[in-house]
């Protein structure tokens, strides 16, 4: 996808200082609406193990509310059950009996497995929920890691071929012992994904939604288009890019976002499913693409793969635009956000 007609042109704006609003990017309030509209904000924190924020315009300020409650009622339910961290949660329950045979689960979560496996099946491995199976043994908040030792023995349950789906039962299973997934790298753009269709479906036109780093951005501002900024990854209160942005999806991940520094080296929390170790091949990687499901998915595939073969992968899919800044600090963007060359002043 080009989205230079979507997205007008992109301007960067090299050390340029912002506010941030939410972990991976900035977003400017929008003008001034017509009078019969009103706009409406909400922030929750904890949810899903982030910041959830739903703004929209609304004619009815009751009606506005009542959308921003199913938003988040919504919220709550994917994360009542997808979260790893909550032991009666149905993805608690896969990991801990699939190994031992089939497990039956609602058409939901079976869904957006389906969905997590053809991301796998995308970026070559470079994104795979197995990772859990070594990555469950790190702590970023208590600085703790597994040993090389733990990892060599868990890194064989990491491969997302491990996991089988049967839509005729609606089962999942895992063909060996050990293994473990976590939805954490797709299930907060799913969320975001799902709050926009319920907006959608009590007739909002203009509104984002945003769990963490993944949003979605429906309709404009009146005519002008959101402008969503890309944070420096070790400044927080500079922008390296600012996107025009009009009916689209953003995702941001960063090495800045649960992490601690050891000895030089920095742990965080993208794993590298094929090392089980911190990837370290880019930065951040910002995507951009038509849903939440679809950023949030792809938006850790850079971090494996490293910017040029992750750029390859996103311009073969046609409906997916990216920057990412490698560790040296260059950025490099997808063909349809290239920005324009400087002009010739001779």
């Amino acid at each position: 996808m080009n989205l230079v007609s979507t997205v007008a042109r992109l301007r960067v704006v090299a050390g340029a200082a912002a506010p941030v609003c939410a972990p991976a990017f900035t977003l400017a309030l929008a003008l001034a609406a017509p009078a019969r509209a009103e706009w409406l904000s909400r922030t929750v924190d904890g949810t899903m193990g982030t910041r959830i924020v739903v703004e929209l315009w609304s004619d009815d300020r009751a009606a506005g509310e009542r959308a921003i409650d199913a938003v988040m009622a919504e919220m709550r339910h994917i994360d009542t059950n997808m979260s790893t961290y909550k032991p009666d949660s149905e993805i608690s329950r896969v990991n801990a009996h699939a190994a031992q045979g089939p497990v039956k689960i609602d058409t939901e979560l079976f869904d957006l497995l389906e969905t997590a496996l053809e991301y796998s099946r995308i970026t070559e491995g470079a994104f795979d929920i197995t990772y859990a199976s070594v990555g469950f043994m790190y702590d970023f908040r208590a600085h703790h890691r597994p040993t090389e030792q733990q990892i060599d023995a868990a890194l064989p349950a990491v491969n997302y071929h491990h996991v089988l789906l049967d839509r005729a039962t609606h089962t999942v299973r895992f063909s060996r012992p050990g293994v473990r997934i976590d939805l954490g790298g797709i299930a907060k753009g799913y969320a975001v994904d799902r709050g926009i269709e319920i907006l959608q479906r009590r007739g909002i036109k203009h509104a984002l939604v945003s769990a963490g780093g993944d949003s979605r951005i429906i309709g404009d501002r009146f005519g002008k288009p959101w402008i969503v900024g890309i944070r420096h990854p070790d400044h927080k209160d500079q922008v390296i890019a600012r996107l025009p942005l009009v009916d689209t999806a953003i995702s941001t991940s960063g090495d800045y976002e649960r992490y601690y520094d050891e000895n030089g080296v920095r742990y965080h929390h993208i794993i590298d499913p094929r090392t089980g170790h911190s990837a370290s091949a880019v930065r951040s990687a910002t995507v951009l693409a038509p849903t939440a499901t679809r950023t949030d998915g792809l938006s850790k595939t850079a971090f494996v793969l490293g910017a040029e073969e992750a750029i390859r992968i996103y311009e073969k899919l046609g409906d997916v635009d990216a920057v990412i800044v490698r560790p040296d600090g260059k950025v490099l963007y997808t063909k349809g956000l290239e920005p324009p060359p400087a002009a010739d002043h001779r």
